[in-house]
């Protein structure tokens, strides 16, 4: 019989995916499939996940935020696991299953969409020696994901993210960055720069262009002599313009960027804590498969 790896973070998203275990080994039953489920707790490491993959599991099923789905595709990259991903789409800012084409919010849906589906190459990101599934950043913004209280983040949902990115403001300073790409230069200062493999960050659509099939990363620097009163409502002025035509933001597309920064700032990948300047960023094509888009007509 086909085994399915499921891997679940009981405390992402207000602990949904709890009440919905046994619907997943339900679903997955009737298509054929045993489940051999793997609980994340907070003091063990990933790669206990993958202690009894073999060649009988068809694909590995992940139910949990950004973060969740960058620890599980870095592992699986450093073991060399070649299996199709399926993602439910649970969790605080789980923006990369709202990236999935046509994936439905519904637990039981999405699971038969994902059974039903045919596997689709997608890009990775890769900065230094990690991979990242979304998005990459570095300035100010970048750490409020790690400094949220996660009992905050678990009942008030992606509307904590914007609290704490306003508490953030009286602390922003410009930052001196040095940027480069085969056809991008910039080395000067700014605010906040964010390099994208999807459309999403704390379900914003702020890279309305980028495709996550298109081995090209979608790099946003927002400079320092954007408008002060503009940064101040920066999250508002997202919602309601394109920010490719705001004045103070650059936008380039790239498959690799170099990012030189002396300043003591934080980077973060997928809403973790990344790796310490200077950056070596490159698109990694068609390095991961997923399953749940619907077919393309």
């Amino acid at each position: 019989m086909k085994k399915v790896k499921f891997i679940y973070n009981p405390y992402s998203g207000e602990n949904s995916i709890v009440s919905e275990l046994d619907k997943v080994i339900q679903i997955h039953q009737q298509y054929g499939y045993i489940v051999e489920p793997y609980r994340i707790q907070r003091d063990e490491s990933i790669s206990n996940a993958f202690d009894s993959i073999d060649n009988d599991f068809k694909y590995i099923l992940i139910a949990g935020g950004d973060g969740t789905i960058d620890s599980v595709v870095n592992e699986m990259k450093h073991k060399k696991i070649d299996i199709p991903i399926g993602v439910l789409p649970v969790g605080t800012a789980n923006d990369f299953a709202k990236n999935i084409v046509g994936m439905p919010q519904d637990i039981e849906k999405a699971l038969i969409q994902i059974l039903e589906s045919q596997e689709k190459y997608l890009d990775l990101g890769k900065i230094n020696e990690k991979y990242f599934v979304n998005v990459a950043s570095a300035g100010v913004f970048t750490d409020v994901s790690q400094k949220i209280d996660v009992h905050l983040k678990n009942t008030m949902g992606k509307m904590a993210y914007y609290i704490k990115g306003l508490e953030e403001i009286p602390n922003i300073r410009k930052l001196k960055v040095k940027v480069e790409s085969k056809d991008f230069k910039f080395d000067g200062n700014m605010y906040l720069m964010l390099i994208f493999n999807g459309k999403t960050a704390g379900n914003l659509k702020l890279a309305q262009s980028s495709e996550a099939d298109d081995g090209l990363l979608d790099v946003i620097i927002v400079k320092s002599d954007i408008v002060r009163n503009a940064l101040n409502n920066f999250i508002v002025m997202l919602k309601k313009r394109d920010i490719y035509e705001m004045d103070g933001v650059l936008c380039f597309k790239t498959d690799k960027v170099t990012i030189e920064c002396d300043e003591d700032i934080v980077t973060d990948i997928d809403g973790e804590k990344g790796p310490e300047f200077p950056l070596k960023i490159s698109c990694a094509r068609k390095a991961l498969k997923v399953l749940g888009y619907l077919y393309e007509s």
